[in-house]
């Protein structure tokens, strides 16, 4: 297991000011935590801890739903309350036919019945139906962009509370005029949202869950080709200013980053299940998950490794 915690409570802190993308980093991951990680916190009647899997990419192909299924036992094992995803849960449906698509959205939900635990999902940007010119099937399908989703998995954006936290989990794509994905945050969503947000008490902690980042530094360092952050993320902050937002997840860049935004939040970016489409780490980070420990009105995290990058080497060599 590799381990990065931050407990947000008193402690030092290292602060993501405005001009920290334009440094120059040797390296393409950053995880920032405080000094005094290993102090321990005693618990009280309202902590609880769930789990954070993002970019799991299931296919039949690859050992894939091996790979899941070492992810599903250790998560299991460590018996949070509950598992929230972080989209990109199938691989591919955004260049499918509608048999494909729906074998993969099956495996997937056959899967997650192997959880002890609830899942709460969030949709990603393979997870949608036919968005691509390269599908064969149309856009009046009924499934088209998000109708797969919807007919399996519900509403793509919802909010649900836990302990006297609040968790609201974003749909944070849309499909552009030439038929590509887009990280934003539609106007239906965030009229939604205000109103969400106007029957939460102001001093209540909040989680965001998103598949597309809010905040990330992956284009500072690598380039920015590709849809990296969400467009129009500021209009979530502003709707959200004056709560106590705590805390945003954040998937579909397969590495491990987190920040403190200028002592209001904190954002993590949680790895991948998948790590680099099954073939392993990617951006140095290995496949795996994210733990948060809930505690009053703190919280500190853990970055688990599942164990796939050992079983691939293992499976290779054995021609398995």
């Amino acid at each position: 297991m590799e381990e990065k915690k931050n407990n947000i409570s008193g402690r030092r802190r290292f602060l993501l000011q405005s001009g920290f993308a334009a440094m120059a980093i040797p390296f393409t991951q950053i995880s920032c935590q405080n000094s005094n990680e290993s102090k321990a916190t005693e618990d009280n009647e309202d902590s609880f801890e769930f789990a954070f899997l993002t970019d799991i990419h299931i296919k039949p192909e690859m050992n894939a739903p091996k790979g899941f299924q070492m992810a599903i036992d250790k998560v299991n094992t460590l018996n949070p309350d509950f598992v929230i995803t972080g989209g990109d849960l199938v691989y591919d449906c955004m260049r499918g036919n509608y048999d494909q698509s729906e074998s993969l959205f099956l495996l997937y939900k056959n899967m997650c019945k192997g959880f002890n635990m609830p899942v709460y999902n969030c949709i990603g940007n393979h997870d949608l139906f036919a968005i691509y010119e390269e599908s064969p099937e149309s856009e009046d399908h009924p499934d088209y962009k998000y109708g797969m989703w919807e007919r399996h998995f519900g509403d793509t954006y919802y909010s649900f509370d836990h302990k006297g936290w609040h968790f609201i989990t974003l749909n944070s794509l849309d499909v552009t005029e030439n038929k590509r994905y887009q990280g934003v945050f539609h106007e239906k969503q965030l009229e939604w949202l205000k109103a969400d947000i106007a029957k939460v008490e102001k001093s209540t902690p909040i989680i965001i869950t998103t598949h597309i980042p809010m905040i990330c530094t992956y284009s500072q360092l690598n380039g920015s080709e590709g849809t990296r952050t969400v467009n129009n993320a500021s209009d979530v902050f502003d709707i959200l200013e004056g709560h106590n937002l705590k805390l945003v997840l954040q998937g579909h860049i397969h590495w491990k980053e987190y920040g403190f935004i200028n002592d209001r939040f904190h954002f993590l970016t949680g790895g991948s299940i998948a790590g680099n489409g099954w073939k392993g780490r990617r951006h140095n980070t290995k496949e795996g998950f994210v733990t948060v420990k809930i505690n009053g009105n703190d919280f500190s995290w853990e970055y688990v490794d599942h164990g796939w990058e050992t079983e691939r080497i293992r499976l290779a060599e054995n021609n398995i």
